[in-house]
This record gives structure tokens, C-alpha cells and sequence, in this order.
């Protein structure tokens, strides 16, 4: 009995614990909406349905946008103001200062339409329409001769049956299929993208990256980071290439912004466009992923980052040009180690073991038959054995070379127009790059097999002794680098310039790589389909979420602190006096403005200090960040955050250490969003930037 008694037990565990998402998990599709409504409700929506996602006609989702390339942005504006985060902004930023006028470490705040700065290159991109056309690509692809099993996961197929369906496009509008659940299930999404952007506002670094590197994915947080753009359209409100005679769009929806502020265990809900995750990973790759992708980021990143970290400390002109690419590589390095943490402290070979074997045992419990999934996981399996070396390899070349060196992309400068030649320019030095080549490569030899490294770097190092000496030979003899002053040179036609054959050598060892793994991945993207359909079949497609892949989700929770460890508690909010607590006048991380301390001091927070609230000894506190408990990952980055009636109560910007490996099991006493509280935005705006023609054209509810 009492044997009968746990084997019931074990199998209660395996099917209803595993992989039906648990509470506040899940990245989900605007199209599962009314699935998770009444739960939604439960937990404190106020709005209705259709206020959230309205196929045929407006709704919050026509306020929520693609900033640029990777992050997500919101409309706060009858007058297209845009608002994302301070680092998402960042590059832009960048190239709009100069050592004059420094909008990075000064901020900006334009006082009239006219002080608005072009942001050449930036995109906005609005998601029109969604529409689930599994069924035609479907049948598009059984319908192609030449189709295979790979068909079905190939982004150009997908983007030429997209063109095909929506036929002629207007200017400024694009078609996209995505495969979603493995390609299980296919959407195409109709955008509309415009290029008129303009700079509007930021704080300085200083609060926008209060805390840097230190704090960066740590709770609790007191970043004010965000910053302002505008979107600029024709007369009409479509989009149009940059001109004086645009206008402001007047968009279809804005969000309207409480400023009554949050309460431990309010229902908080963000949409966005979350990157990449991987939840249907098996063990083998969870344990691929942290010896192979994280540790050799973790390895390399953290020699590059050390070496510019002290060229930048040393020179301001430096400190501009390799901010932002240090911010950059920061942020993946420390989301590795968290992702590492996560893995080691948190079970998460556990809990894809846990899912794949609940797969096969509710085949056995069904009387299904298993052996089609058995035969994808075991292909999955051999896959992943395969490809650890390859893997290897390549991550090393990319993390060393192709990602952590820049003086190769020179071999192409000849093609170039005079605008990405300058603004390499303006962001490269050729001395900095020569230490961190040296330092890298060196590195890269001694961890890559010579019989496995490009031939050039093989030679090379073989004929001048070292790694370091060899770096130096490329540096002086290529005629190559001279282009970077001159638009032309003269060049015997016998001369091998020694940059061009790394570049050559070193791309041709990369395409050898890819496409050994792209012959395993043959094997293993159809039977990860596979799979993946038999956890649909087992758990229902609406109760499960599609990894992410930069695609208009919404996921929700509560407003919500967290224990990372025993004796530590974090509470939900973070104030201003955390800012002033932190303060380090001899750290760059943590250096606080004189008029920030002045508006502490003065508690100058809004007209009648109507951003702050009052303690229980009647003293203001002005709310700085808090946490909740939605699921998000990278491009997440500048959603919104709102309460349950639909008004914005703070933007995403970050996730804590503890719960990084979120990306592939969701760690409900863990994972938590880090979101900047729109009240300090909005404080920030009044106050520091002294700029209330923003306040105004904004919707203010309390």
C-alpha cells in the first residue's frame, strides 16, 4: 500500500508539476490573451480584453514599439513621445556627443521642438497586425519539391512566403512569419517602421547608470534609467525618411501614467519584446550551455573588459568612444554568470530532466506511443555530444576574435560609405584595440589546439614567436589601417596585407565551423519539433509558452520583493536616499550630481512633491525602482510596466542575479523584474531637467 501510495505520488509530481507554467511564468502571445484573462483578473485587472489586444481595432498594444533593434520602447504621448530605457537609448547618445557637449555624462533636455536631435539610424517600429498563418506555411512548404525537413525553420522561406501573402507594401511597411514552439505554430506580424527619430531627453549617466557595473543585474537598484524620443512622420502620419517639414505623429494609442504609485502585491503587467530563452532545453544542453557558451564568455570578457575598463579611466576622449561598447560586453558577461549561478544552485538539470521524462511517462500512462519522441530526444542527445568540440572552438573565435577585437572589420573599408567610416572612426582607437588583440589572442592560442585555430594565426604566431608579437606585425605593416585617415592608398599588387589574410583566415575557419554544426543541426532542429509537439500534445498549446524570439509578448505578476538568501529580505521599493547612501565620490559607478543632492536636500520632488510619498514619520521619499515577480528577459528592456487599470507605473531595465536562468526555468522565489518607478522619471523631468512642456503633453492620473 505504502509503495502503491508513493509511486501515485511521484507520478502526481511528474504531470502536474512540471511544465504547465507555473504562476507568473511565462512569456506570452498577444494571440493566448483570453486564456490567461480570467486569471489575470484574479490577480487585479481592472481592463477589459479587448483594452489589451483588440484585433480590429485599437488597444495598449498599438502603444507598445521595437526601440531600434533590441530593445522595446512604449508611447507616452498624444505627440509620439517615446519612452525607453537610458541604455537602450545609449548608442544613439553616443553619437550625438562630443567631448563639447557630452550629452552622456551631461544628459540633454530639449526645451522646444526645435532643440530635438536627430537620431540618425534609430527605428521605431509599430506591430500593426498579427495574424496565425500556420496553416499556409504549412501547406506552402509540403507544396515545394526542393522543401525538407529544414524548411520549416528557415527565415528567408518564411520571410519570402510573408511577401507573397501580403503582396505590394507601402513605405515604411514590412511583413514578417516567425516560428513559434519549434515551428509548431506560425505568425506573421505586419509593422510599421519609421526613421524620422528624434533625442528628446536623458539624464546624465550618472543616474541613468547609477551603479554601472556593480549594481548591473543586482537587487535592490536605484537607477534612473531611461531616456525621451520622438517620432517624426509626413503630414499624413506615415513613415517617411528624415525631413525639417515632418511633423510629430499623433499616434492611435498612448499610455496614460499614475503618478498614485504601487503597493506591495499589486498586479503589475508588462508587454514588450523579449529576445531569446531557452525553455525546452534537455539536461545535456543545460550543461552544454554553462561549460561552453557561459564559462568561455565569462574567460574572455573578463580579460577585454579589465583592458578597456583602465583605457577608458585613464582618458575622457576613450572613456566616450568604448562606453558603450564596454556596456555591451558587460552586460553579457555578468548575464552569464548569473545564468551559471542559476544552473549550479537552482536545479535546472533537474528540472529539464523532470520534463522530458514526464513526457515519456505520460506517453506510458496514456498508452501513446513514445517512441517517436524517445528517438527525438536521444537524436537531440547525440547532437549535442557532437557538436561540444565544434562549440568549443567557435566560441572561442567569436568571444576572442570576431566579437572581441575590431581592427579586422578595417579589411572592408574600402566599401564603405563616409558615414560608417566615420563613425567607426569616431569610436575606434587603434592603440586600445592593439592591447586587447594581444592580450586576447594570447589567450585564444593557449586554449584552441593549433591544428584547430585559422592558418594565419597558426603561421603567424609560429613565424614571429608569439601571439603578442604577431598582433604587433599586422598593426605596423598593414596598409589597411592607413585607410583610416586617407580615402585611398597606394598598394603593390603582389603585397599580402597581413590584416586582410586574418580577416581571411579567420572568417574561413568560421565558416567551416557553422556549417559543421549546421550538418548536426539538421538532425537536431527536427527532432527539437518533434519533441515540442509532444509536449503540446501533452500539456495543450495554450498552456504552454513559446521561447522567445523578439516578438510582442505580454507576461504578469505582482509587485513583489524577494530573499535571495537567509537573513536577507529586499523589499519591493527603493528611494532616493538609497542614491545618497550609495554615494562613492571617488567611483565613476556611483558619483551622485550636485543637483540631484540639492533636490534631495530641498525634497523638491514635483509641484506640492507630487511624485513622492510621505513615511509614517510624514517625512517625503521619492521612489526610485521596484521589483515584480513577471517573467522577462534581454529586449525586454524599456517595456512598460502597468497596473491593473492599464496606466504605466515604471519601465523594465533589468532582471536580478538570482534570477537570470529565468531563460530556461522560471524561478518563481527568485525571478524578479527590475523596473524604474515612472514617478522618479517624472520627477527627474520637472525637477532636473526643468523641462514641463514634456509633463504636459503627457496624461497624468492618479
Amino acid at each position: 500500500m505504502k509503495k502503491n501510495f508513493l509511486l501515485l505520488l511521484t507520478l502526481c509530481f511528474t504531470f502536474s508539476s512540471v511544465q504547465t507554467a507555473q504562476a507568473d511564468e511565462g512569456m506570452w502571445l498577444l494571440t493566448q490573451l483570453a486564456k490567461k484573462y480570467q486569471e489575470m483578473k484574479k490577480r487585479g485587472l481592472k481592463l477589459k480584453e479587448y483594452d489589451l489586444y483588440n484585433p480590429n481595432g485599437t488597444s495598449l498594444k498599438d502603444a507598445v514599439v521595437i526601440f531600434d533593434q533590441g530593445c522595446t520602447g512604449e508611447i507616452i504621448s498624444k505627440e509620439g513621445l517615446v519612452l525607453t530605457n537610458h541604455h537602450c537609448g545609449y548608442d544613439a547618445i553616443q553619437a550625438l556627443s562630443s567631448l563639447e557637449h557630452n550629452y552622456l555624462e551631461d544628459g540633454y533636455w530639449a526645451k522646444t521642438y526645435q532643440d530635438e536631435l536627430p537620431a540618425k539610424g534609430v527605428k521605431v517600429t509599430f506591430i500593426d497586425k498579427i495574424e496565425d498563418v500556420t496553416d499556409y506555411v504549412l501547406s506552402s512548404i509540403k507544396a515545394m519539391p526542393e522543401a525538407n525537413e529544414l524548411s520549416y525553420f528557415s527565415p528567408e522561406l518564411l520571410n519570402k512566403l510573408a511577401k507573397k501573402k501580403a503582396g505590394q507594401l507601402a513605405k515604411g511597411i514590412e511583413v514578417e512569419i516567425k516560428a513559434f514552439y519549434n515551428a509548431n505554430q506560425y505568425l506573421m506580424f505586419t509593422k510599421k517602421v519609421y526613421s524620422d527619430i528624434r533625442f528628446v531627453a536623458a539624464p546624465p549617466s550618472s543616474i541613468g547608470k547609477f551603479g554601472a557595473d556593480t549594481d548591473n543585474w543586482a537587487y535592490p537598484r536605484h537607477s534612473g534609467d531611461f531616456s525621451i524620443f520622438r517620432i517624426y512622420a509626413d503630414a499624413d502620419g506615415n513613415p517617411a525618411d528624415y525631413s525639417e517639414h515632418n511633423q510629430p505623429l499623433k499616434p492611435k494609442r498612448w499610455f496614460n501614467i499614475s503618478t498614485k504609485g504601487i503597493e506591495k502585491n499589486d498586479f503589475a503587467m508588462i508587454m514588450g519584446f523579449p529576445g531569446r530563452t531557452y525553455h525546452y532545453f534537455l539536461p545535456d544542453e543545460v550543461k552544454a550551455w554553462k561549460e561552453i557558451d557561459n564559462d568561455i564568455r565569462i574567460q574572455v570578457r573578463d580579460v577585454r573588459q579589465k583592458l578597456m575598463l583602465k583605457e577608458m579611466l585613464a582618458d575622457a576622449k576613450t572613456n566616450i568612444q568604448y562606453s558603450a561598447k564596454y556596456a555591451y560586453s558587460q552586460n553579457g558577461y555578468k548575464r552569464a554568470i548569473g545564468a551559471n549561478w542559476g544552473i549550479k544552485n537552482r536545479d535546472l538539470l533537474g528540472h529539464k530532466q523532470q520534463q522530458m521524462q514526464g513526457l515519456l511517462d505520460w506517453c506510458k500512462q496514456k498508452k501513446i506511443n513514445a517512441e517517436p519522441y524517445a528517438k527525438s530526444i536521444a537524436d537531440i542527445k547525440t547532437s549535442v555530444q557532437k557538436e561540444r568540440d565544434l562549440k568549443r572552438q567557435l566560441s572561442y573565435l567569436y568571444e576572442s576574435i570576431i566579437f572581441g577585437m575590431e581592427f579586422w572589420q578595417i579589411a572592408d573599408i574600402q566599401r564603405w560609405g563616409e558615414e560608417k567610416k566615420a563613425s567607426f572612426t569616431e569610436s575606434y582607437d587603434l592603440e586600445v584595440d592593439k592591447k586587447i588583440a594581444k592580450a586576447l589572442l594570447t589567450l585564444y592560442c593557449k586554449e584552441v589546439a593549433k591544428e584547430q585555430q585559422p592558418q594565419a594565426i597558426r603561421e603567424g604566431v609560429a613565424e614571429f614567436g608569439s601571439a603578442e608579437a604577431y598582433v604587433e606585425h599586422i598593426f605596423k605593416q598593414s596598409r589597411q589601417l592607413e585607410l583610416l585617415k586617407a580615402s585611398s592608398i597606394a598598394v603593390d599588387e603582389d603585397y599580402k596585407d597581413p590584416l586582410l589574410l586574418f580577416r581571411q583566415s579567420v572568417f574561413a575557419k568560421y565558416r567551416e565551423l557553422l556549417d559543421a554544426l549546421d550538418t548536426i543541426d539538421k538532425t537536431k532542429l527536427p527532432a527539437r519539433r518533434n519533441y515540442v509537439a509532444g509536449l503540446i500534445k501533452q500539456h495543450g498549446r495554450d498552456n504552454l509558452w513559446s521561447d522567445a524570439n523578439f516578438t510582442l509578448r505580454f507576461t504578469f505578476g505582482n509587485i513583489k520583493g524577494y530573499s535571495p538568501r537567509d537573513g536577507i529580505a529586499y523589499e519591493h521599493q527603493t528611494y532616493l536616499k538609497g542614491v545618497m547612501e550609495k554615494e562613492d565620490p571617488t567611483s565613476w559607478e556611483f558619483k551622485v550630481a550636485d543637483k540631484l543632492k540639492e533636490i534631495y536636500k530641498k525634497k523638491a520632488y514635483g509641484k506640492n512633491n507630487r511624485f513622492a510619498v510621505k513615511d509614517k514619520n510624514g517625512e517625503w521619499l521619492m521612489p526610485v525602482d521596484f521589483a515584480a515577480t513577471t517573467h522577462t528577459t534581454g529586449g525586454n528592456s524599456g517595456s512598460p510596466v502597468f497596473n491593473g487599470r492599464g496606466e504605466l507605473i515604471g519601465i523594465n531595465f533589468d532582471r536580478n542575479w538570482e534570477g537570470v536562468a529565468g531563460d530556461i526555468q522560471y524561478l518563481p522565489q527568485y525571478q524578479r523584474s527590475i523596473i524604474c518607478d515612472i514617478r522618479y522619471i517624472l520627477m527627474l523631468i520637472e525637477e532636473y531637467g526643468e523641462c514641463p512642456r514634456l509633463i504636459k503633453e503627457m496624461t497624468l492620473v492618479n
